[in-house]
């Protein structure tokens, strides 16, 4: 009798254990423990924008840049290369040449003032620059060859009497010449010739 109890006893509670175990892990499963809870991250709260802002859109800035930054790609029929002007010869009414072209002055602010024109001389021997007004000077491009004619209502005689022109670096070399060289210049104490020794009495 004993041992049907005791088979009976055990049964039981192994049946409870059958029918308690899966409700158990259930909630295990469902419900994190307290630290678990602690550790997940909590949403920031949100506030809406005020409306101002909420209206005005993100600037783009990729066509803004594009937009104050126009580059050229190429050259218009308008437009004329520098390089194309140096050392092209300008000529009279007679179309004669009176001299090239060995630069051009342009203002910092834009526009070419003067073309600077070498005159006189042989193969640069003698030569002398003379920065006549670019105004005074007409352009001519020849169709055929997309070459510059340069001329000007100014005489070799006119560009021979004129003033020399003369460029920042060579006015700064001018007065740099022109101040004597306080480096070299030593001064000199004049000595006092040694005197001889007395004798010892």
């Amino acid at each position: 009798m004993k041992k049907t109890l005791i088979s009976s006893v055990a049964a039981g509670a192994l049946l409870v254990g059958v029918a308690v175990a899966p409700t158990i892990y259930a909630q295990e499963t469902t419900t994190p423990p307290a630290e678990t809870q602690q550790m997940q991250p909590q949403p920031a709260p949100t506030t809406p924008a005020p409306a101002d802002q909420a209206q005005t859109p993100a600037p783009d800035t990729g066509t803004e840049m594009a937009k104050e930054t126009d580059y050229l790609t190429q050259q218009a029929d308008e437009q004329i290369a520098a390089s194309a002007y140096m050392g092209q010869s300008v000529y009279n009414a007679a179309d004669e040449s009176i001299g090239e072209i060995n630069d051009l002055l342009i203002k910092k602010d834009g526009g070419v003032e003067a073309a600077v024109i070498g005159v006189g001389g042989f193969l640069g021997i003698g030569e002398k620059n003379v920065a006549v007004p670019f105004d005074r000077i007409e352009i001519a491009e020849q169709p055929d060859s997309g070459t510059l004619k340069l001329t000007t209502t100014e005489t070799a005689d006119t560009l021979k009497a004129a003033p020399e022109f003369k460029t920042k670096a060579q006015l700064m070399a001018e007065r740099d010449a022109a101040q004597p060289d306080t480096s070299t210049t030593s001064s000199t104490t004049p000595t006092t010739p040694a005197q001889p020794a007395q004798p010892q009495q």
